[in-house]
């Protein structure tokens, strides 16, 4: 009687947001908003780095992949979100979950990666300046570009082909607007000790690890500025740290209060919100915080508006 009841599902239920026709209507209109402002900001920051040859810095090229990562994390939620709630239709095909879940991985993982990279270039800028050019040369930054899409690709690749062995019941239900990886496993029928061991895996290598790799290159950052005798040049060497820690702050805040309140309470719209803060309003905030506290950015999207 169990084995027909685990059979092979073709769909799932999102559940999402409210129900309600006007409430679904505002939030339509919001998170399209959201979605244009997610896609032009980060593209201007792209071109804008592309069309100026004072920002061809690993820096700006790290920030130029970090847009674009952006860009592609919020790509694969939104979009689906928005015709869900067009076409009054919560449902989302096995295959379109898989999929979903596939690109929701590869591009958070890239986000994590990328954000590591550019604290080691301050470290190495701040603590190193003499050798900056010889350490940071293109060769390294290609190679650690290339290494954190291979990574990713790979980490998903696993992360969702543990879900194909998973079984789920007939009228699947997902309290996200998404398919995130946790919730999917935990609908599922089947055992997902397994699942839940390689998750946990994955996450300390791609999230864990490079925490710690940025907590321990802004410690050194800190200890070199403290050493600075002028007020300007500590703050000189503040204000190119400030817009990266605030994108960090922002990054790995939501992405664990994601968790903690799934974890707390998962049937609660705490979650929501903070899937929402994790998804949506990170990739969108992201370009305003670069291009707002970076003099050389808005000089340089002046330039290319200007054009």
């Amino acid at each position: 009687m169990e084995s027909e009841n685990q059979t092979s599902v073709s769909e799932f239920l999102l559940l999402g947001f409210s129900e309600k026709t006007f409430i679904q209507f505002i939030l339509f209109g919001l998170f399209l908003y959201m979605y244009l402002v997610i896609f032009s900001g980060n593209l201007f920051i792209i071109l804008a780095i592309i069309s100026d040859s004072h920002l061809h810095t690993p820096m700006y090229f790290f920030l130029s992949n970090l847009s674009f990562a952006d860009f592609g994390f919020a790509s694969t939620t939104v979009p689906k979100m928005l015709v869900n709630i067009q076409t009054q239709n919560k449902v989302i095909t096995y295959a379109g979950c898989l999929t979903q879940i596939y690109f929701f991985v590869v591009f958070g993982c890239l986000d994590s990666l990328l954000l590591t990279e550019m604290a080691y270039d301050r470290f190495v800028a701040i603590c190193h300046p003499l050798n900056y050019t010889n350490i940071m040369n293109p060769w390294l930054c290609a190679l650690l570009i290339l290494g954190s899409w291979f990574l990713s690709f790979i980490v998903s690749m696993i992360q969702t082909l543990t879900l194909l062995r998973l079984t789920f019941c007939p009228h699947t239900e997902i309290p996200y607007f998404y398919c995130d990886p946790s919730e999917v496993q935990k609908v599922a029928c089947s055992d997902t000790l397994f699942n839940y061991i390689v998750m946990y895996t994955e996450t300390c290598i791609l999230a864990l690890i490079p925490l710690t790799g940025i907590l321990w290159s802004y410690s050194k950052i800190v200890s070199s500025i403290l050493k600075i005798s002028s007020a300007e040049g500590k703050y000189k060497a503040f204000s190119t740290c400030g817009s990266h820690l605030s994108v960090v702050s922002l990054f790995y805040g939501t992405g664990l209060g994601v968790y903690l309140s799934s974890a707390g309470s998962p049937s609660s719209r705490t979650c929501l919100v903070t899937s929402v803060m994790y998804t949506v309003v990170t990739p969108m905030l992201n370009p305003f915080i670069y291009s707002l506290r970076n003099r050389e950015m808005k000089r340089a999207l002046r330039r290319l508006l200007c054009k």
